[in-house]
């Protein structure tokens, strides 16, 4: 049946030359896509077409389309491969989708807005799904940040992200030691993430009456600590070893006094790591910045940085960007 209507409507064709009959070849073509039929089928059905109404063909123009239907028997099994891969492709796009809104909801956490700091935080993933965390813990007396990086992207880093966050939620509310803290969560690391996959994460808190900031890290990116009295700016000193790599770890603990106006700068490599052309910014460059946003709120300070930064990589991300900002308002 379907070799009859082809034959017909090329005898047609080839005897009226009429642009109608492209038009209904060009269906034919749709409904053979929809009923599966191969590329190397379709040219099967048109040499049969040809030799059945012009059975002396010329055997250069037999060889010939031996030659296209041998070329289009490959190319068909290319195609179809192809198109399984494209439909899988579909499919984990749509479950990654899934999988980032979930991380979304699960990871989403309310930054303070009622205490001595003025708070600001943005975290932008490079692709779907965003391998750094940060999160807040507000009790009233102290507020707590959390920003962490897992060495490892994708949904096995969304769920690392998800146990910090659950591990960091079920930690008794009296528990806000950052050494104790990093030391508990290495431990719910070492357990529980594959070997291979690390996490850095930097832990403070800042008591809204004496105005202390304690801290330690977990091999973070070190942060900055801005003078407001000075206008300076000064590196966050703290080591530490990343999360899950040994069973028992000691991690030292850190304080630093914030006088009115001081500032505590969080970040992962993502900032440190942008790229002007093949080159890495310097450090100094994101002092410059913040510098000339200063004058903003912590939101809006943070906000403007990752615009600029943004800009300056021709809006394509190479790495996911986190930043917090910490303020002393009074």
């Amino acid at each position: 049946m379907v070799l009859e209507k082809y034959k017909n409507l090329l005898k047609y064709y080839l005897a009226t030359k009429d642009e109608g009959a492209l038009y209904r070849a060009d269906q034919f073509s749709k409904r053979s896509l929809q009923q599966d039929i191969s590329p190397d089928e379709i040219v099967q059905i048109h040499i049969d077409a040809l030799q059945d109404l012009y059975p002396d063909l010329p055997e250069e123009m037999r060889l010939s389309l031996h030659f296209l239907l041998e070329t289009m028997i490959s190319y068909g099994i290319a195609h179809q491969e192809f198109r399984a891969l494209r439909e899988k492709q579909f499919e984990l796009k749509s479950e990654i989708e899934v999988a980032a809104n979930m991380q979304n909801t699960l990871l989403n956490t309310v930054i303070p807005d009622d205490g001595a700091l003025d708070i600001g935080a943005i975290s932008v993933a490079a692709h779907q799904m965003n391998g750094d965390y940060y999160h807040f813990i507000n009790d009233q007396k102290n507020i707590g940040v959390a920003i962490a990086d897992v060495i490892g992207k994708g949904i096995p880093a969304a769920l690392c992200m998800s146990m910090i966050k659950y591990a960091l939620d079920t930690f008794p509310a009296n528990l806000s030691n950052p050494q104790t803290i990093l030391q508990l969560l290495n431990r719910v690391v070492e357990r529980n993430v594959e070997p291979g996959m690390f996490i850095t994460m930097f832990y403070g808190y800042y008591n809204q009456e004496d105005h202390l900031f304690h801290y330690s890290s977990a091999g973070h990116e070190p942060g900055l600590f801005y003078h407001a009295l000075s206008n300076t700016f000064e590196k966050i000193e703290a080591k530490g070893i990343v999360l899950g790599v040994q069973k028992d770890v000691t991690y030292q603990q850190y304080s630093k006094y914030l006088s009115i106006g001081d500032m505590v700068i969080l970040f992962t490599d993502g900032v440190t790591e942008c790229r002007r052309g093949d080159q890495f910014i310097q450090k100094e460059e994101i002092v410059d910045v913040i510098k000339e946003y200063i004058h903003l709120s912590a939101q809006e300070m943070v906000d403007q940085v990752y615009r600029y930064f943004e800009r300056l990589q021709d809006f394509d991300l190479r790495d996911d960007f986190t930043l917090i900002i910490l303020r002393r308002k009074y």
